[in-house]
């Protein structure tokens, strides 16, 4: 039975208080399980790589490890676009419902062939495109969710939402290290069989407690708000950092395990071992991140992250000149907690970006209630545009790494300096677009980003 929402307004205190809080909040629960379940999914390949050796008739060379993980990283990300437009067209319940039960597709297929000796490369490359369905749900989940809150309550919001879905990253890969521990490194499916249910379960519960909401607040009025949110300088700044944070905890996600085993020789107990770690404390960090942005503003934070990720490169470079792995781990460790920060902060930067824009069209003439309807809905297009770059920001790290693990007696040590001048564009990039002070206009310059944003 289709359950739409009569009327929503988040921005309307009384409603609030009055119980569209307790709705919203239900909402965001089923929409984090439903994304764990996705990213669970969408994170298999990183899991299943570590089982892959001659002794279970797999035999695939590091090079060929990275492309398996790098696939469905690029179809996640071609897929957050149309993802985020169809949650506005057919509706957040309804969407959900399907997203997470067409996860048991490439679930399926990759239980049958996992473990089948002598499966081909271009095999699991299909299979592993297929998983790329789990990286669209973060788009079409937090294009939802930034429509059931209000404005002040977005950084943590969309935080809490993005960093329960960025667990599932890290729990795949527990559920790997507890399958290597216990029934040995042969035995692959055991990992995927355990999600099988957990589609079922969440896309179950998403049909029972979620709900679609009317059309103009799902951004169903104006469809062509991806393309107008395209033609927006703001759109593209925002999406190069979240390239940055974003891609930097995906693709060290899918890619840490390999690095391990390829930089210095981890088995794959040991590998799994460490492997859950990193995307753990950065989906813990995340909400964090919104946290912060809130009190002290998306742009400051967000600079500050980028730039203790250089420092935290630096920390991998010294490591890696001195083979200690040690080290290593806690270099890491430390660009996956900012990384996960940087996410939470630099989604808080899209509407405050819009909502600044909206507050000059305001001074303008033009009427207010038409001005932030519009920055509403091209925040929502921007969530969608914003997650796909981001995501193919991991393709480009699996693909730096591959690169430069790919040929024999290949470090990392290319891709560590490659990455360490990426972070330096971006904190020059937050400190000219969102750092410098605006221009003279009142209302703008009282503005919690203190953002320069172009109409």
């Amino acid at each position: 039975m289709r359950r739409t929402l009569k009327h929503w307004d988040p921005e309307n205190e009384l409603a609030w208080q009055r119980g569209d809080s307790r709705v919203a909040w239900r909402n965001l629960v089923l929409s984090v399980l439903s994304e764990h379940v996705g990213f669970s999914v969408w994170s298999l390949w990183s899991v299943l790589v570590l089982f892959m050796s001659p002794a279970i008739g797999l035999g695939f060379s590091p090079s060929e490890k990275f492309l398996m993980v790098v696939v469905p990283t690029l179809v996640g990300a071609l897929l957050r676009l149309p993802y985020s437009w169809a949650v506005t067209r057919f509706g957040g319940r309804t969407w959900t419902v399907f997203a997470t039960a067409v996860l048991l597709v490439p679930a399926t297929a990759a239980l049958v062939f996992v473990q089948r000796p002598g499966t081909p490369l271009w095999v699991f490359l299909l299979i592993g495109a297929a998983t790329g369905v789990g990286g669209g749900n973060f788009a079409s989940s937090m294009t939802n969710i930034t429509a059931f809150f209000p404005q002040r309550y977005q950084g943590r919001a969309l935080g809490l939402n993005a960093g329960g879905g960025n667990l599932g990253v890290a729990a795949v890969q527990l559920i790997g290290l507890l399958v290597i521990s216990t029934a040995g490194a042969g035995h692959p499916a055991y990992v995927i069989a355990v999600y099988l249910p957990l589609i079922v379960l969440a896309a179950l519960l998403a049909a029972a407690g979620m709900d679609d909401l009317p059309a103009d607040r799902a951004g169903r009025a104006d469809r062509g708000a991806q393309l107008e949110a395209l033609r927006c300088a703001d759109t593209w700044w925002i999406s190069l950092l979240y390239v940055g944070t974003f891609g930097s905890f995906i693709g060290y996600g899918f890619a840490f395990g390999l690095v391990l085993q390829t930089q210095f020789g981890a088995t794959p107990l040991q590998a799994a071992g460490y492997t859950f770690l990193g995307p753990l404390l950065g989906s813990f960090a995340r909400p964090l991140g919104g946290w912060a942005a809130d009190r002290l503003g998306g742009a400051r934070v967000t600079c500050r992250v980028f730039a203790a990720m250089a420092a935290g490169t630096l920390v991998l470079l010294a490591a890696s000149a001195l083979h200690s792995f040690p080290l290593f781990l806690v270099g890491f460790a430390v660009l996956f907690v900012l990384s996960g920060i940087g996410n939470g902060s630099t989604y808080k930067l899209i509407p405050a970006a819009f909502a600044a824009r909206a507050e000059r069209a305001v001074l303008a003439g033009r009427p207010a209630g038409a001005a932030f309807a519009r920055a509403r809905r091209l925040s929502g297009a921007v969530i969608g545009i914003a997650g796909a770059v981001g995501a193919l920001g991991g393709v480009a790290v699996n693909l730096v790494f591959r690169a430069s693990y790919g040929h024999p007696g290949g470090g990392g040590t290319g891709a560590f300096l490659a990455f360490l001048g990426f972070y330096a564009v971006c904190v020059l990039v937050t400190r000219v677009v969102y750092l410098r002070p605006a221009p003279a206009v009142p209302a703008v310059a009282r503005t919690s980003e203190r953002a320069r944003v172009r109409v």
